[in-house]
């Protein structure tokens, strides 16, 4: 049986198979940030992009970049770095705002 799954996931070790999970583990996070995403703007009615938006894609990002940097794989690094450097300056920004604001608009 375990050998059918390997072959069908392209796996040849216990170490190739753990860093296939990594990968799907990163896939599943990534995925997340949609359903959050959709779940806030039905409550809202409208497009809303909710901070949780941004740190599920920030940990689904650097979980697939991981995977991509073990897989040696130039496109996927190039692209997760770069979605990388777009989320963290999001975060960067939400934070910056959410300290300029009144300590009485917080909440």
């Amino acid at each position: 049986m375990h050998e059918t799954l390997w072959a069908w996931l392209h796996v040849h070790s216990w170490t190739e198979f753990t860093w296939v999970l990594v990968g799907l583990s990163g896939q599943l996070l990534f995925t997340a940030r949609f359903l959050v995403q959709w779940i806030a703007s039905e409550r809202e009615k409208r497009s809303v992009i909710p901070v949780a938006f941004w740190y599920f894609s920030m940990a689904g990002g650097l979980v697939l970049f991981a995977y991509a940097v073990w897989r040696r794989d130039p496109v996927f690094i190039l692209g997760q770095s770069m979605g990388l450097v777009i989320y963290i300056r999001n975060l960067w920004l939400i934070h910056a705002e959410h300290q300029h604001r009144p300590a009485s608009a917080r909440n």
